[in-house]
């Protein structure tokens, strides 16, 4: 199937199903070392609120990066995914000593969990695919409920206008032909739904989220891929202390791909 196709289908499930047969969302995280920044930033934010024991439950796991993860840390976790390429690349890859509840579901419907249940939820792939507000506010108050008082809600987020940079360095014409507004510079929401920083911060200010951090989580590591995956392992070591120094930072925050909000139910 091409992107055309894809675009052509209306319901949101199916398209996202449809998606993931095209996109390798398990080589994603892992490919190389500079796909690998996205992650190690992110299983940074998530440790430090871990305390033993933790449960965790992983939102649109994916392929199974961050539970088999936290899995192998001795954590008790609980994923759920909805492409079936998706729970098949995952199921490949457990072993039997994990301690890992995978299931098939949609983020939208997380009633098979009781309330206040998890110490940490993990929101890496749902806003990605959510067009209507009322279904992003539905499935974080889905993570809310599970979510125990004195939990944490990790949401990723994809940058609208970092995207263009990233676009620009695969394609020369991106900004006479690329998919977006040309007054707005509003990213047209295909394959994936795009915010900005300040719909961001919004979305989980109406949501009752008390944003703790705001991250930049793989910063520019795409645009300097090369770079990075020539450095050797010293090298590499102080690259990722410097984007962890800078990925904070309010001036740097909008330089980034991917977008890491960690946030606490109010």
């Amino acid at each position: 199937m091409d992107f055309e196709t894809l675009r052509s289908i209306q319901d949101e499930t199916e398209q996202i199903q449809k998606l993931y047969e095209i996109f390798n969302e398990e080589k994603r995280l892992n490919r190389d070392k500079a796909a690998r920044i996205e992650f190690l930033t992110n299983t940074r934010y998530i440790e430090r609120c871990l305390s033993p024991g933790a449960k965790i439950l992983d939102v649109g796991a994916g392929a199974g990066e961050y539970s088999l993860y936290f899995a192998r840390k001795g954590y008790s976790v609980s994923s759920l995914e909805l492409a079936d390429a998706n729970i098949a690349a995952f199921r490949k890859k457990l072993l039997p000593d994990d301690n890992i509840d995978l299931v098939q579901g949609n983020a939208l419907d997380l009633s098979r969990y009781p309330s206040d249940s998890f110490d940490a939820v993990l929101l890496f792939g749902p806003l990605y695919h959510l067009h209507s507000e009322a279904n992003r506010q539905k499935c974080i108050a889905e993570a809310k409920r599970v979510c125990k008082p004195d939990g944490t809600i990790f949401f990723a987020f994809i940058n609208n206008d970092f995207v263009f940079m990233t676009e620009f360095m695969y394609n020369k014409d991106y900004f006479l032909n690329g998919d977006f507004d040309r007054e707005t510079f509003r990213l047209h929401d295909f394959p994936f739904v795009f915010f900005t920083l300040d719909q961001c911060r919004q979305m989980l200010a109406d949501a009752g989220i008390r944003t703790v951090h705001e991250v930049a989580s793989d910063g520019i590591s795409e645009l300097l891929e090369k770079q990075i995956n020539e450095m050797d392992e010293e090298s590499y070591q102080q690259y990722i202390r410097y984007h962890f120094y800078i990925c904070e930072k309010p001036e740097f925050l909008g330089m980034t791909n991917h977008l890491l909000f960690v946030g606490k139910v109010q």
